[in-house]
């Protein structure tokens, strides 16, 4: 029974690693990073599709070195990938590269002490997540839902690396459909957090800038600044679509670290949401003062790039859909 659902999520896994390249990381972030998203949907698919061919073919690739040299780069890549916005965009270095070090372990040991070793080096990143997690606690009132979500995929994450110590005990069938349905499972949880909230890494991101930047709004008039900015948002400068925390700071004449300081400091919220928050407002004039406008059209004319990207604002601050709000609306005016 478990082997189908294994398999089930596998295709899953493997689908939704596509679809998160295509989409996700073609969102503004730097080019290496972006080429480590890759690498890593990557190499999860490769050790899915190993789980696949093991389960389904009983081909012996789970004793191959390829396969443990697989599992033992996603743990840095994942690092790797993950650190610019648990650090707040920080800069890649050579030196980091030391991480995919215990690769050569998987042409070193024997395939069962390899994915011992495998596990046990994963579990020291997990335990490095779950720090840099917990040091953005004081944000954590910008996105407790997706927090939550990603504890659980962090418990899924704890829950694999204790299970291969069980691996005497358990035969190899039932110990990699359930390493392949955690990972299926895991992905299910991401999609739906992006889903809900497309724009998590980059609050993820004004969290850890804010969190460990110094103040940096010591020189800045921020009464007559947050004037100058809110002058903007009237004039509709949030319906451009490629606005970002850098060209809004150079607008109004100050740093990046600045803007984002000012914005969480003084109006309790992030420039994401901010801006969002100014699109939707808009939108929902734009929707009963122009009943018969499609709603996508609406969500592009407002700044928003995508019908999902609109859907999931509008519904993350008005709890309902743009035309669930417009129907409500007419209907009560009536």
């Amino acid at each position: 029974m478990l082997t189908p659902l294994a398999l089930l999520l596998i295709g899953y896994s493997v689908f939704s690693a596509l679809l998160l390249s295509m989409t996700h990381l073609r969102t503004p972030m730097g080019k290496l990073q972006a080429s480590l998203g890759v690498l890593l949907l990557a190499l999860l698919s490769i050790l899915q599709l190993s789980h696949f061919a093991f389960l389904q073919l009983q081909a012996p690739i789970i004793h191959s070195p390829f396969y443990t040299s697989t599992l033992f780069a996603i743990a840095p890549s994942f690092y790797l990938f993950t650190s610019p916005f648990l650090y707040g965009a920080t800069q890649y270095r050579g030196y980091q590269l030391w991480h995919y070090l215990p690769v050569l372990l998987a042409f070193m040991l024997s395939p069962q002490q390899a994915l011992l070793a495998a596990f046990l080096i994963g579990a020291g990143y997990l335990i490095w997540l779950a720090n840099r997690v917990y040091a953005l606690r004081a944000q954590r009132n910008r996105f407790k839902l997706e927090l939550v979500v990603l504890g659980a995929v962090f418990i899924i994450a704890l829950g694999v690396a204790g299970l291969v110590l069980l691996l005497p005990w358990l035969t190899e069938t039932l110990f990699f459909s359930l390493y392949a349905s955690a990972i299926g499972l895991a992905f299910l949880l991401i999609n739906g957090v992006l889903n809900l909230t497309p724009e998590l890494p980059q609050q993820v991101t004004e969290a850890a800038q804010e969190t460990y930047a110094v103040s940096t709004l010591t020189q800045v008039n921020c009464p007559q600044v947050l004037e100058r900015l809110t002058t903007l948002m009237q004039q509709q400068r949030f319906t451009d679509p490629d606005l970002d925390l850098a060209t809004l700071a150079n607008e109004l004449g100050i740093s990046s670290h600045q803007l984002s300081e000012l914005i969480n400091l003084h109006l309790g919220k992030g420039f994401a949401r901010y801006i969002r928050e100014w699109r939707v407002e808009a939108a929902k004039t734009m929707l009963l003062n122009e009943p018969k406008a499609s709603v996508l059209s609406i969500g592009l004319s407002v700044g928003f790039n995508s019908q999902s990207n609109f859907y999931a604002a509008f519904r993350e601050i008005t709890g309902m859909t743009p035309s669930a709000f417009r129907k409500l609306a007419l209907k009560v005016d009536k």
